[in-house]
């Protein structure tokens, strides 16, 4: 059996030949020529990095219904791309003021904001074009919801609200329940997305939709609280980006707030809702369990 390691990094790999493909003049042609200089910073806001958990996911959940792994690289595509557009977006100097991302400089300063910004819009549009294509899935409602779920999970209701709310919280402040749900919304939501995508892709039932979904959430939020734990503990060599800076822009996390070993049990807690809620599931949800046991335990 392939482990958790070895599934990951032919994920990532898989995505990382699709994307370079994808992300060319040619392909990304309409109704003009893309300019070169937007198409080279999508490019570097995209290739050479990433562990590329969210199309993992969307494979593992597709998997649980017998979906080989090839029929939803485009759906992951989809999720990676306004993922992407997400991160550079982030580090402008508006919004999280990043210079370094997966150890490379971030897309404004290797260009300019301007053509980071457009480089952002330009991902987040070719998403819908990815998941709109027969490519994706050959039924045209499925796609449909492919499109609605993606859209909720990346706008105002989910990480783009999530963003807002966490610059809200910067000048306002928190309590540990609303930490909650920004960071639901934040980063959840989009790994919510990717599981549910991966459910409809395989064509999952009203309950096994739910039980996935409780998972997605447990998960998502873990993830979160383990950046958070590795924002104060790790350093910034084996994050690829800055760390401390929390803590330095005042921004309030639940690690500030109840401390590492409170966050650390809270992590373990949430980790085993996601588990849990696995347990219809056999062992064709292996992937998903390891993957929420190395959202728990990472180290960069």
């Amino acid at each position: 059996m392939i482990s958790f390691t070895e599934e990951m990094a032919s994920c990532a790999a898989d995505v990382e030949r699709a994307l370079d493909r994808l992300l060319t003049e040619e392909r990304l042609t309409g109704p003009g020529v893309p300019p070169e200089r937007l198409v080279a910073a999508m490019r570097h806001g995209s290739l050479n990095g990433g562990k590329r958990l969210r199309p993992l996911l969307v494979r593992q959940a597709a998997g649980v219904f017998g979906m080989p792994k090839d029929r939803s690289l485009v759906a992951g595509l989809a999720v990676e791309a306004v993922h992407c557009y997400s991160l550079i977006h982030d580090d402008l100097p508006a919004m999280d003021d990043d210079d370094l991302r997966r150890g490379q400089p971030t897309v404004h300063k290797a260009y300019d904001e301007a053509t980071a910004i457009l480089a952002g819009d330009a991902l987040q549009t070719l998403a819908f074009d990815l998941l709109a294509g027969e490519d994706c899935h050959p039924d045209p409602a499925v796609r449909v919801r492919l499109v609605a779920e993606l859209a909720l999970g990346a706008g105002a209701g989910g990480m783009v609200g999530g963003q807002m709310r966490d610059i809200e919280g910067e000048t306002g402040g928190f309590s540990d329940g609303e930490i909650t749900r920004m960071q639901a919304m934040k980063t959840g939501a989009l790994i919510r997305a990717a599981v549910r995508m991966g459910a409809l892709l395989g064509g999952a039932g009203d309950d096994a939709l739910g039980q996935l979904t409780v998972y997605a959430e447990a998960a998502g939020r873990a993830f979160q609280l383990a950046d958070d734990l590795l924002d104060v503990t790790a350093s910034a060599e084996a994050m690829g980006k800055a760390t401390g800076k929390d803590a330095r822009n005042g921004k309030q996390t639940l690690v500030g707030l109840i401390g590492v070993d409170a966050t650390r049990r809270h992590l373990a807690e949430l980790t085993h809702d996601a588990l849990s809620a696995l347990v219809p599931f056999g062992e064709e949800a292996d992937g998903l369990r390891a993957t929420a046991m190395h959202f728990a335990s990472r180290e960069r």
